[in-house]
């Protein structure tokens, strides 16, 4: 009973802490709260369309001219200059006019009637990948089209349209993306991006209550009073305020923003809840780890604002993770962003169970029992060197 009584007592004082002061209300709950409708809101359109480019026909008979038209027609692409050459168009690159060139060789139409192979240029500014995707794919895919339809021109004639068929696909495919069906940025980028809002979050409000701690107390981090003696009291009491708002703000994000903004959502609620519990917990207890390094409020910024990119980077969803070298993907497994993010996309984007997150699920556990080890033996150690500095007075 008694723990129970001090463990209540440090969470009201972490409480009213946290409720008054309004930058770490601001970083726990204005930023979950807006930061999830900003992201999603910008890549809400989930694909770039009309792309434009400039073309440079040096061929300009009526089959190089039907290719563009087939390009033009094309949602991806929209074709907004001709030009004489390509000195012209790389002018219109430079400009940021277009972002690609469309070039015909001259032999473009000669080759295909001797029946060689002939080579159609694509040019793209690579300052965006979206803008290269849709420039190439539309490329590619009216080339292939066409090269079906010269392959039925050149075959014997006399053939029927269900021959014709056959000879443009002979092995009939079905291309069916999984996952994420529209391909598009938002699904492939913002659900990681939600799991790494919360983790950023939680380590900048525990850091910068830490850092007023210390202001507060001359240096220490817990005040010198009969509820914080015990290491593993201050870690519950302290981490409890964090657990019940983040649990709620993780389901808004699961709900209210996947809904809003129609991110795939294909897993059970109640496998997100058990999931997200051992995920939030390892955050706040490695955000106490980290905060040991915090002695001023604005540290915390300047100490865990710019590991974002990073993680999001390591964690093996925004770069490919085979490609990650052996050095950072250790690293990786050392913050909790890197098997959270990669088992919620699982359980939303592919409806996985909890058993088949099994893995970062066992990982999340592991780490919040390290994290929270770690994070009593720092306590304990503050509690002594208080006890120490008090004594002889």
């Amino acid at each position: 009973m008694k723990s129970i009584l001090n463990i209540a007592q440090i969470w009201y004082n972490e409480l009213r802490t946290i409720l008054k002061d309004q930058g770490i209300m601001i970083f726990i709950l204005f930023v979950p709260l807006a930061y999830p409708l900003l992201y999603s809101y910008i890549y809400t359109n989930e694909v770039v369309r009309e792309v434009p480019v400039a073309v440079v026909d040096e061929c300009g008979n009526a089959l190089s001219r039907e290719l563009l038209r087939k390009i033009d027609a094309t949602p991806d692409v929209d074709i907004v200059a001709y030009c004489n050459n390509m000195a012209e168009a790389q002018e219109f690159l430079k400009e940021q006019k277009t972002y690609g060139i469309i070039k015909i060789p001259a032999s473009f139409s000669k080759d295909l009637y001797n029946g060689e192979q002939t080579h159609l240029g694509v040019y793209c500014d690579m300052g965006s990948m979206l803008y290269y995707k849709a420039i190439l794919l539309t490329a590619t895919n009216v080339s292939l089209e066409m090269n079906k339809d010269i392959k039925v021109e050149r075959h014997i004639p006399g053939t029927t349209h269900k021959q014709e068929d056959i000879i443009k696909m002979p092995v009939e495919y079905d291309y069916v993306p999984l996952y994420n069906p529209q391909s598009g940025f938002a699904a492939f980028l913002i659900p990681p991006v939600l799991l790494l809002i919360i983790q950023q979050t939680i380590f900048l409000g525990i850091g910068m209550s830490m850092g007023d701690s210390r202001e507060r107390y001359m240096g220490s981090v817990i005040p010198f009073n009969k509820w914080y003696k015990n290491p593993v009291h201050i870690v519950f009491g302290k981490g409890l305020p964090y657990l019940v708002l983040y649990i709620l703000l993780a389901v808004y994000m699961f709900v209210a923003v996947t809904k809003i903004f129609t991110l795939p959502q294909l897993g059970d609620y109640w496998t997100f809840i058990a999931f997200i519990v051992p995920y939030l917990l390892s955050c706040i207890f490695m955000g106490m780890v980290l905060s040991s390094f915090v002695y001023r409020r604005e540290d915390c910024i300047m100490l865990f604002v710019f590991m974002s990119v990073p993680l999001l980077f390591m964690s093996g969803l925004s770069y490919p993770g085979a490609s990650i070298p052996d050095f950072w993907k250790y690293i990786s497994y050392v913050f909790p962003s890197t098997f959270g993010t990669n088992g919620y996309v699982r359980i939303t984007a592919m409806g996985a169970s909890l058993y088949d997150v099994k893995a970062e699920y066992c990982a999340l556990w592991i780490q919040a029992g390290i994290y929270f080890s770690i994070a009593c033996i720092y306590y304990r150690h503050q509690i002594l060197r208080l006890v120490k500095k008090i004594k002889p007075t």
